[in-house]
């Protein structure tokens, strides 16, 4: 198991715990709390009330309590955030990435060596005091979380594999899962990054905060910029970096992962020739693309 079994530091979990919790969510986040009751894991954004996305999480149900994974950076400003509409709600959140511990597989169906059950797809279940969960949009790979002792137990040489987090990174590009970091937070609606055709928006849920701007977005037809996988050449790149294609369209570059001499990465850009970059800037940006390095991550 050491050879497929990698620690995915970048990775925090928030926990969201008392009898409120899934109703608490169900009005803050874009997809339908009440499916992590059945086992399942979600993708979902958290949005401002004009509908930009503050971080994007995989969550679900763990012994009562919802467990919400997304960047570490992140977790300190989305738990402040989520604390502010908790009010009379029985709600307890709590920042557990100290002590649990998010770890990938990229092969799921190897977890029967280490005598663990594989996660069905788009499920979670707990084993053995850990936690497993499919990949949201990639069911041949799964997530780990548990404490540092049982995954040495469990999954020694967890922490011994080189550049798993860039090998990481680089399957969720192909897989055309994006994620929200510190430089792109508040910069998209949720369809911008595909959420609505990778089951990460629910239409029909009700109300949550920034859901009157997505639902306008979807049903006015207004989706005028999608994720694109990139073929990139070598060069610095950075989460954020502006980037423009030579047929005049601007982006942003939302995930970036150089591997063995591929350097891929998602980016938002406009679907219209010469459209303007996602922030309304006007430069040329960090770096000028031929046009065909991009492909739409999904077909909308």
């Amino acid at each position: 198991m050491t050879s497929v079994a990698g620690s995915l530091d970048y990775l925090g979990v928030l926990e969201l715990g008392g009898a409120d919790a899934i109703g608490f969510l169900q009005g803050q986040i874009t997809n339908d709390a009440r499916r992590l009751a059945g086992g399942e894991c979600i993708l979902a954004a958290l949005c401002t009330p004009q509908g930009r996305v503050i971080a994007l999480m995989r969550a679900f149900l763990a012994n009562g309590r919802v467990l919400a994974l997304l960047p570490r950076e992140l977790i300190a400003g989305v738990h402040e955030g989520l604390r502010r509409y908790v009010l009379r709600a029985k709600v307890t959140l709590s920042d557990r990435s100290e002590d649990l511990k998010v770890v990938g597989l990229p092969e799921a169906r190897r977890l029967g060596e280490v005598g663990l059950a594989p996660p069905p797809p788009g499920q979670a279940l707990t084993q053995e005091g850990l936690n497993l969960t499919a990949v949201p949009g990639d069911a041949a790979r799964a997530l780990v979380i548990g404490s540092e002792q049982l995954l040495n137990e469990r999954l020694p040489g967890w922490r011994e594999q080189r550049d798993f987090e860039s090998r990481w990174k680089l399957a969720d590009i192909r897989a055309g899962l994006p994620q929200v970091y510190a430089a792109t937070r508040e910069t998209f609606v949720p369809q911008m990054l595909n959420l609505d055709l990778l089951d990460g928006i629910r239409f029909d849920k009700g109300c949550y905060t920034g859901q009157e701007i997505v639902a306008r977005t979807q049903h006015l037809g207004r989706i005028k910029r999608r994720l694109f996988i990139l073929d990139l050449p070598a060069g610095d790149y950075h989460v954020g970096d502006t980037l423009r294609l030579d047929d005049g369209r601007g982006g942003r570059l939302v995930e970036y992962a150089s591997v063995d001499g591929a350097h891929q990465g998602l980016a938002v850009f406009s679907l219209e020739p010469g459209g303007d970059l996602v922030s309304g800037d006007t430069e040329a940006g960090s770096a000028r693309l031929p046009a065909g390095a991009a492909r739409l991550a999904a077909s909308p």
